[in-house]
């Protein structure tokens, strides 16, 4: 062939390819979320935002039978096919319903729908979360989040996984051997409080090829997440170093004292001449991984570290160039708890280089709302910030949530002078795959410019959630449960759900399963049984509705649970009355009860402690392996640590989990060998030695389940 004519030919060919319009992100993640019914029907375009090219917006139109949504970016498109799912198709996708087939007949839009929003920042995830729900998660779970982080418009997800990695690289580069590594960082359960400066090296050590496995992880993890227009919020540099560090390399460092019974890693000063140098170490061992990033997440002094003798504005002003050395544009996000972040650390900072997360919005806001314990008057001064919902702690299983003061909270602060630097919203749960009519709740904020009634709300979402028209048995469920457990006052004692004393350590007039939650109903028992028997009486109305099913199951679950604590009461009052005979009875029928719990939470495996231990083990590429891991995952749920941060540091049951396999096998035997004990005293008969609750949580952690 002539050469004038290939080369012709090869142009042509080039500038044709060249003409066809660019497949989106929003495209392919389209396919998965609908198993492949959208394509050629529902049909994506991005087009700039005219007016205010500082606000995202989406519109959903019809189109020769077909849906067009157009937006700003990928993430305002996939935002918008989310919206077109719920609120046009009747599809709500969630955690237990992560992908549905699209009908056979296209529903559209009967007009135009717009939404926009200049709330620019919508965060994701707690450092917990990544130890309480995700950390035995594969890049198959992964996909199907990231793809739910972008139909929910997030845009800043918190993103460590592999960040042990980095440490890893680094620790090495300055002369640490892998076994010193590995007394430094934990094992994969307890990921969390290792990053937040709590602890060191419980749970591990880690095989080498856990490192290699959660490389991988992230990198693609991070690539699907930029490629849908999400930025992931790395951790940054704050200043923790090993324990040991100052006898190894002779750095100066302070002791930040401990964390529930746990020695804390050592905080290198600011003062140091190696401070700068091993964050640049840091930083630069990062980007070789996973490259930069445009946000930046440290906490330094989490939960009561020790700040004596720590300059605190020299640290914030260290902290910050360390990180703007690495990249000039990044932003660093501190988290509002408790007392951090302290003023004296972020007032110099300069505006616009930082984010506060107002990690309990719905709860105790720092922003500026005077009936709040945690008010802050002047909010963060100059400082960006967002209006966060924690919501749950510990990943505990409970119907929890405060709607009213969500949505009004959100507007109050917009409203309000410190609202001026608000800058969007976040949810930030200890655990997740809980509650999704609360997320969906926070998520929609941000594109709804005027307040709303939570109660109109709430009907349109069970449309989207069971897919049509709403049976009143339905509608009347739910009015009970949100004026109930989806709006918990903010005065009550404890933190998130009511916990379930099911899965509490036996005793009496038990207040609590937990040793900072709540297990004190603020409604009647009543009401949760109502809603309960409501969807009861229904059930052949939905049978085959995912989203049906995994709520009725959860209602019920929690109708129990409140049954559960009214019966204890009784129970320990018998006990008081030396009511043997009542006590006999009411004993039977509360570990009946767990039993029949157990029972109905065995129907789906997002209530079954055999998907938790089943992931964890998953991961294992050798017997050793898969026993570390289901240590890890079964420890975490139960005495958490070792006896002294299980008893004495409280965190025995911090991460209790009302879920089948868990009631039979542990808070079963737990609660009847302390009835049978307490019947033997009431019997007058001989009581041996006191049960030992730990060494029974031990020891079933210990086992291996074979679930």
């Amino acid at each position: 062939m002539n050469i004038r004519i290939l080369i012709t030919l090869l142009l042509g060919v080039t500038l044709l390819c060249s003409c066809q319009p660019k497949q989106l992100p929003v495209n392919s993640l389209a396919e998965r979320v609908t198993e492949g019914t959208s394509k050629d029907r529902i049909l994506f375009q991005m087009i700039p935002q005219q007016d205010n090219p500082s606000e995202d917006y989406f519109e959903i139109t019809p189109k020769d039978g077909k849906v067009l949504i157009t937006g700003n970016s990928d993430l305002s498109l996939a935002t918008g096919l989310n919206w077109y799912l719920k609120y046009v198709a009747g599809i709500h996708l969630s955690w237990n319903n992560p992908t549905q087939k699209l009908p056979e007949t296209l529903p559209l839009p009967t007009e135009k729908i717009r939404q926009e929003t200049d709330m620019k920042h919508r965060y994701y995830l707690n450092y917990c979360t990544y130890s309480y729900s995700t950390a035995f998660w594969d890049w198959a779970r992964w996909e199907k989040e990231i793809d739910w982080m972008a139909m929910h418009g997030i845009n800043m997800p918190l993103s460590v996984t592999g960040i042990e990695v980095v440490w890893y690289n680094l620790l090495k580069r300055v002369g640490y051997t892998t076994e010193e590594i590995n007394k430094f960082i934990s094992g994969p359960a307890f990921m969390a409080w290792w990053q937040m400066n709590n602890l060191e090296g419980w749970g591990g050590p880690n095989p080498d090829s856990w490192y290699r496995q959660q490389e991988a992880l992230q990198k693609k993890i991070v690539s699907r997440m930029r490629e849908l227009g999400i930025e992931p919020v790395f951790p940054g540099y704050s200043g923790m170093v090993p324990r040991n560090i100052g006898e190894k390399l002779g750095y100066q460092i302070a002791d930040p004292g401990t964390w529930c019974g746990f020695p804390r890693p050592a905080f290198l000063s600011t003062e140091d001449e190696h401070f700068d140098s091993f964050a640049a170490m840091y930083y630069e061992e990062l980007e070789k991984l996973y490259g930069k990033a445009n946000y930046y997440s440290m906490d330094p002094f989490h939960e009561g570290g020790n700040t004596e003798g720590v300059d605190l504005e020299k640290t914030g002003t260290s902290i910050m160039a360390a990180m703007k050395k690495a990249n000039p544009e990044a932003v660093w996000v501190i988290q509002a708890w408790q007392a951090n972040p302290r003023p004296a650390m972020i007032d110099a900072l300069n505006a616009g280089d930082m984010i506060v997360l107002d990690l309990y919005s719905e709860k105790r806001p720092q922003w500026g709302d005077p009936d709040s314990e945690w008010c802050r008057e002047k909010g963060f001064g100059k400082h960006d910030w967002l209006y966060c919902m924690l919501l749950n702690f510990g990943g505990n299983v409970g119907l929890h949530g405060r709607m009213d003061q969500l949505v009004n909270g959100y507007y109050d602060a917009r409203a309000h002078a410190n609202g001026k630097t608000m800058r969007g919203v976040g949810t930030v749960p200890e655990g997740i795959e809980n509650n999704p009519v609360m997320f969906e709740l926070l998520y929609e904020l941000p594109w709804r410019e005027q307040r709303f009634s939570s109660d109109e709300w709430l009907q349109t979402y069970l449309q989207a959630r069971y897919g049509g028209e709403v049976l009143p048995e339905v509608a009347e469920a739910w009015r009970t449960l949100q004026h109930t457990v989806y709006n918990a006052p903010k005065n009550i004692r404890g933190e998130g759900t009511i916990e379930s004393l099911l899965c509490a350590r036996p005793g009496f007039h038990l207040d609590r399963t937990s040793t900072w939650g709540s297990a004190k109903l603020f409604y009647s028992p009543d009401s949760t049984a109502k809603a309960a028997n409501l969807l009861l009486a229904v059930t052949d109305r939905y049978k085959g509705n995912n989203n049906f099913e995994y709520d009725l199951v959860d209602i019920v679950r929690q109708s129990n649970t409140d049954k559960g604590n009214a019966l204890l009461e009784d129970i320990s009052l018998s006990y008081d009355r030396t009511d043997k005979e009542s006590f006999r009875k009411q004993t039977q029928q509360f570990l009946e009860l767990i039993l029949s719990q157990d029972s109905l939470l065995s129907t789906r495996k997002e209530f079954s402690v055999s998907s938790w231990l089943a992931a964890a083990r998953s991961l294992g590429t050798t017997d050793a392996e898969k026993k570390l891991y289901e240590w890890n995952a079964s420890a975490l749920i139960t005495v958490w640590g070792d006896s002294i941060a299980a008893n004495q540091g409280g965190l025995h049951d911090y991460s209790h989990r009302e879920w089948s396999g868990l009631l039979k096998d542990l808070y079963y035997p737990r609660w009847k060998a302390f009835f049978e004990q307490k019947q033997q005293e009431l019997d007058g008969k001989s009581v041996g030695e006191t049960v030992n609750f730990y060494e029974m949580e031990k020891a079933w952690a210990e086992k291996s389940h074979g679930y």
